[in-house]
């Protein structure tokens, strides 16, 4: 603590404002002297008792790179956030740790960068944020001392009501779970600007071992990743866990280092460690020195990133669910981190929805269905409602141009093709129809509708259609055409027999990108069968760029496989960061409790085609198909099978 004549000398000397770049006076002051000056300079419209004089805040005056001497201390480097001692730091200005980030920051004009340090965030502050600022100490303490005692009695509530409340962090520290990173998922928020955040990046949050009755801040290192969530643990408790917690990294409550300076929040240890050091400065001046923490402008990227385009009262062409060959008329509902409620324009009581990611492969703009030749259910409103209007092209993902003068799909051919009403399946399938711009109507062979009512569209470059022979070459069970008798499935007898050809091995999509996808990694998938739900996931297979999911708790028969691109897959707390309901695992007692509703409801779907489940292993070896000689690359593992290699090679003569 500052004695008598600092103190005096600080207040004579005020001007100055000394302090470094992580809010700190030379020395610690008490809070009830703050409050003091505060009340004397703004009218204070509550009182609050005043708080003891011997705790260690760490304060500062919300400026940035002002140091108690001029020329030492600490600083943050405004390009790449790295903290190190100033005087190594790079110009006259010390803004820059090296010449490489002076120039980056001067060519990419990173004025977003210091509004983002300044500002903190780049949402507008809310009603309480205002209070807080315009409100003199006394009154920020009083109402944050409300804001405590109504969250511990939200907390308890919860409690009261649910004691089984699902935990990403408690169910990956438990199971020692790996989750998948947050840059495999380029659809999600931060997914493709999550840059270098690993372990060991050091950022401000609240500090919760405190009594004090308003909200401070302390330093803490990643000390996990799981997805957007964090371990995180305090400085100052070196190998001790005993107060780690995790959280997520996007949330409005972490901070970069030299936040506090920038907002004018005090830092201050945690009760359990404030007796292990008697200067606190030197000891983050040590911690930190080399330290990297999150870049000045990340809470404004996150910010940027959960901007949708999609608004609800928009238009679009989606596939209609109770008949796959063709489209329907829906109107955005509501949109969820991406996620689209769409409600069928003829549903009167609205409950006659889908849900679908803004970049799902089955909505369309309108006129789509036209352009290309699919089926369209005309809808018996003949003029758009009021506030309804059609969604611009523009905003729909964009597929892959094809040349289809030449060697092309054509109709009768076959291949093999992931069932959309039983995901856990690759079924013989058969195109039955080819469309304008690369877009094909297939069909499973045995169960397909007299009226073709249940044929499903692909583009050609889908990940989810392939040729002939790359499930036995990916040791997968092929589910045979259903009453087809000849097992084991041989696809060169099969193909004799109903006189039909493969569709050639080079119009296939063999394109792999390096996902990042490993067996095991956790995440939040789409459960396909209910679109609405999303569910604690696990990756159990990798095929190339093909995922079989398993939903925990769940059995096999449920299993998914999904494209490593899929927009119906997020990193495990994206739930939480958007607001959306996740489905924790089912235990043996909750699967047996729902096997009246949404279990009831899979098992139904999955069973409008449950002759597909008499599968077979193929044995196929590498015969003549339709007179041309086919080699084929044999199937990767499941760890050796994330790169850029083709799935399938055709042996050129």
């Amino acid at each position: 603590m500052e004695n008598t004549k600092d103190l005096s000398e600080h207040s004579s000397r005020s001007k100055r404002k000394r302090r470094d770049s992580f809010g700190m006076f030379d020395g610690y002051d008490s809070c009830s002297e703050d409050t003091s000056s505060s009340s004397s300079s703004e009218e204070s419209e509550e009182e609050v008792a005043p708080l003891p004089s011997n705790l260690p805040i760490i304060k500062n005056n919300g400026q940035v790179y002002t140091y108690p001497d001029g020329k030492s201390g600490m600083a943050t480097c405004e390009m790449c956030g790295m903290v190190g001692v100033r005087d190594a730091f790079y110009s006259k200005t010390k803004r820059f740790c090296s010449v490489s980030c002076s120039r980056s920051y001067s060519s990419n004009s990173k004025k977003a960068s210091i509004l983002a340090r300044l500002q903190v965030t780049g949402k507008p502050p809310t009603k309480k944020a205002k209070v807080l600022q315009k409100q003199p100490l006394v009154a920020k303490l009083a109402a944050y001392a409300q804001y405590q005692a109504t969250l511990q009695n939200q907390a308890k509530t919860k409690a009261a009501v649910s004691m089984e409340g699902f935990s990403w962090g408690n169910y990956i520290n438990s199971n020692s779970f790996i989750a998948a990173p947050v840059t495999c998922f380029k659809h999600a928020p931060m997914g493709t600007c999550w840059g270098d955040i690993s372990e060991n990046v050091r950022v401000e949050v609240p500090n919760t071992d405190c009594s004090l009755p308003t909200k401070v801040f302390w330093i803490a290192g990643i000390v996990k990743l799981a997805g957007y969530n964090a371990l995180l643990r305090y400085e100052g408790f070196e190998n001790d866990s005993g107060l780690d917690f995790w959280c997520n990294i996007c949330s409005s409550d972490i901070h970069p280092v030299g936040w506090c300076a920038a907002s004018g929040k005090p830092l201050v240890p945690p009760r359990t460690i404030q007796h292990k050091y008697t200067n606190w400065k030197a000891f983050l001046v040590k911690r930190l020195t080399g330290a990297k923490t999150l870049p000045p402008d990340f809470s404004q990227k996150v910010s940027e990133s959960m901007q949708y385009p999609f608004k609800p009262c928009m238009r679009v062409e989606v596939v209609d669910k109770r008949h796959l060959c063709r489209t329907r008329v829906a109107v955005v509902e509501s949109v969820i981190g991406g996620r689209l409620r769409l409600v069928y324009e003829e549903s009167e009581d609205r409950t006659d929805d889908f849900w679908c990611h803004m970049h799902s492969p089955l909505i369309h703009h309108i006129g789509w269905s036209r352009s290309i030749g699919h089926r369209f259910k005309r809808s018996d409103i003949t003029k758009k409602q009021d506030g309804h209007f059609d969604t611009p092209p523009h905003l729909f993902a964009k597929v892959k141009e094809v040349d289809q003068s030449g060697e092309w799909f054509k109709e009768g051919m076959k291949l093999e093709a992931i069932d959309p009403l039983n995901l856990s399946t690759i079924c013989v399938a058969t195109i039955r129809k080819v469309l304008a711009d690369g877009f094909l109507m297939i069909g499973i062979d045995g169960s397909e509708a007299a009226d073709g009512s249940d044929w499903f569209c692909y583009h050609a470059t889908s990940p989810s259609i392939f040729p002939v022979g790359f499930c036995e070459i990916n040791m997968i069970e092929l589910t045979p055409p259903r009453g087809y008798t000849k097992l084991p499935f041989k696809w060169f007898d099969y193909l004799r027999e109903t006189g039909s050809i493969a569709a050639p091995v080079k119009l296939f999509n063999k394109d792999v990108p390096n996902h990042g996808f490993r067996v095991g990694m956790k995440l939040e998938a789409v459960d396909l069968m209910e679109p609405r739900l999303i569910c604690v996931a696990t990756v159990t297979r990798i095929i190339h760029r093909l995922l079989r999911i398993h939903f925990d708790g769940w059995e096999e028969e449920y299993d998914q496989w999904v494209d490593c691109e899929s927009p119906d897959l997020y990193p495990v707390g994206w739930c939480q960061l958007t607001g959306y309901q996740l489905q924790p695992p089912a235990s043996q007692s909750s699967r047996e409790s729902q096997s009246g509703s949404s279990k009831q409801k899979k098992k139904a779907k999955s069973q409008q085609y449950k002759g597909h489940k008499k599968m077979t292993t193929l044995q196929l070896k590498e015969e003549l198909i339709d007179g041309e000689d086919y080699n084929f690359l044999q199937g990767a593992s499941d760890q050796e099978s994330n790169g850029s290699a083709n799935f399938y090679i055709k042996q050129e003569p």
